[in-house]
């Protein structure tokens, strides 16, 4: 934000890993290729817990799918324990091959696994090439190709390049039931000076309203009566009781923004808590939806310098 001091840049990452998943993939293209040492972590969990602890620098977990939703382990691991806001989003298509140690077919296939995820964007195919065999849950996509090179499961979903660098070959290439799938990938760190405005960015957070009539609607309306685009919302459990949620959303903006800040200032009134998750560069290819002159920053400035005067007598 203005006015405050540089952050020097992370040089130790943590992801998902092993190496090979689509994970470190994201990781990639989220920093230059040099830069930096990369840890692989066994769950997201893992990842999120070495940046808290400060192992790392920064992690890169994946957050969403364009097929299906949201991924649990990190929208829960962004919400318990100690802050983390995100500093950047990679968005990634994801392809899956149906890897196995050379040498294997069809019919001598009695395993497969797979991170859940994948395991759901493939079950179609999956049905139709193996028929009968039930699909293994893996903590990723290339743990699952590991233990097919370790003979534990006789195949694995997962990355081409997570087949390669565990010596496996492919039997089937692109078997995912919906081709196009885009998964999005987040960078989070410990709390730091925000990356700057750029003009088309996202702001991240979770609120937790109360478990009353309207509660929501509350919520809603502090975006609406500011022009503010939401492009993302989805309730969690709070796992206190049930009727309790908490609300994870995406908006467009950064909390630089006078419309944004105002908006999250009045939540934090409503609400009985709201967790900041960051103000980033969107990278999606999409541009925030232009604001109605009447919203504009300008217009709430103007608006604010109006009633100062009426207060001051000057009106």
């Amino acid at each position: 934000m203005p006015g405050m001091p540089a952050t020097p840049s992370p040089t130790r990452f943590a992801y998902l890993g092993p190496e090979g998943t689509f994970t470190e993939a994201a990781l990639s293209r989220a920093i230059t290729a040099p830069e930096g040492r990369r840890d692989p972590h066994p769950s997201v969990a893992s990842a999120l817990a070495a940046v808290r602890s400060g192992d790392a620098d920064a992690a890169v977990v994946p957050l969403e799918n364009s097929v299906e939703g949201s991924v649990p382990a990190t929208m829960d691991g962004l919400v318990d324990g100690a802050p983390l806001v995100i500093t950047r989003e990679v968005f990634l298509e994801v392809a899956f091959v149906l890897a196995v140690r050379p040498g294997t077919t069809l019919a001598d296939i009695t395993s497969v696994a797979s991170h859940p995820h994948a395991l759901a964007q493939t079950a179609m195919r999956l049905a139709a090439l193996l028929p009968g065999v039930d699909p293994l849950p893996a903590t990723s996509t290339a743990a699952a190709a590991a233990a097919v090179a370790a003979g534990e499961v006789d195949a694995a979903v997962c990355a081409g390049i997570a087949a390669t660098r565990y010596g496996l070959q492919s039997l089937a290439d692109d078997v995912a039931d919906h081709a196009g799938a885009v998964t999005r990938f987040v960078l989070v760190s410990r709390p730091a000076p925000l990356p700057a405005r750029t003009g088309n960015d996202k702001t991240s957070l979770v609120a937790v309203v109360a478990d009353r009539t309207g509660a929501l609607l509350e919520l809603l309306e502090e975006f609406a009566v500011r022009d503010i685009s939401l492009t993302r919302i989805e309730s969690r459990p709070t796992r206190q009781r049930l009727g309790v949620y908490s609300f994870s959303l995406d908006c467009e903006g950064h909390v630089a923004d006078p419309r944004v800040g105002a908006a999250l200032a009045a939540l934090h009134r409503i609400c009985d808590d709201v967790r900041f998750l960051g103000s980033y560069p969107r990278a999606d290819g999409r541009q925030n939806r232009p604001v109605r002159p009447d919203s504009s920053d300008e217009a709430f400035a103007e608006a604010e310098g109006w009633l100062a005067r009426v207060r001051a007598g000057d009106a």
